[in-house]
């Protein structure tokens, strides 16, 4: 099978496109582009360079993939964008290239990345994440698996973003956001476990009990964090759950939204 290209579509010599790909009217790929099997390039999308596409990843009208980071300290590093296996970009998102902090910007497999979103240089975000229209991520933002961040939502830069957390329209994270949470706001606060998302992505109804008995411990006690740790490590099962619960919020640098 082979690939379906406009006419109007302009792709350097140095990409490498698979089999079945499709590339609409006006669109760009760049020099060293590696555009997977089965993958759609809309019009006047496009894919600067240095950008890695895995298979079926389909890529909205006008956005902008692999431009230079926006940062002061970029020399002009041989730097990525790369983007996992059915992930869909929407219309007029922009994702920067790496630093030579990490050297790549990165989209998981099966994630949802709506209309006008912005991800910046070194974000890594994990697989089957939404970022829903206009959700503005700073520099080096980690967004772990199956998140969902709501519209019009801004995250600071080197802020952390647990698993399986919800994030509501319009707020301002500033803070990590624990796994497995609620947590909505400007000033951001936490309100309670993300149950239903649990739910829906098969945890067990005797794991999300001991994460809501962490949870009140870590976020809802007068405890402080040792004094909760301690709690938790007493009183609650130690599931992988919420061992990991524990360490997000025990390694976390810019401290975590309660």
């Amino acid at each position: 099978m082979t690939a379906k290209i406009h006419p109007s579509a302009i792709v350097s010599s140095s990409a490498e496109i698979g089999d079945g790909v499709e590339i609409g009217p006006f669109a760009i790929v760049g020099e060293d582009c590696v555009i997977g099997d089965g993958c759609v390039i809309s019009a006047r999308a496009s894919l600067e360079r240095y950008v890695i596409l895995g298979r079926n990843v389909k890529i909205g009208v006008g956005s902008v993939l692999g431009s230079d980071p926006q940062d002061l300290k970029f020399k002009g590093e041989r730097t990525t964008v790369e983007i996992g296996d059915n992930t869909v970009v929407r219309e007029y998102s922009t994702i920067n290239r790496g630093t030579s902090q990490s050297f790549k910007t990165s989209v998981g497999p099966n994630s949802f990345v709506m209309s006008y979103v912005h991800l910046a240089h070194d974000c890594h975000v994990g697989e089957g994440v939404v970022l829903a229209n206009m959700v503005q991520l700073a520099g080096h933002v980690t967004v772990e698996d199956r998140v969902i961040l709501s519209g019009v939502t801004a995250v600071h830069q080197f802020t952390r973003i647990g698993r399986n957390a919800i994030v509501g329209g319009c707020s301002r994270v500033s803070k990590d956001v624990p796994p497995f949470v609620k947590a909505v706001g400007n000033p951001m606060k936490l309100y309670g476990l993300n149950s239903i998302g649990l739910q829906r992505n098969g945890f067990s109804p005797e794991t999300i009990l001991e994460l809501k008995r962490a949870y009140r411990l870590l976020f809802r006690s007068e405890l402080n964090l040792a004094q909760a740790v301690e709690r938790v490590s007493s009183e609650v099962e130690q599931i992988p759950e919420v061992r990991q619960l524990v360490q997000f919020v025990e390694s976390s640098q810019r401290g975590v939204a309660i």
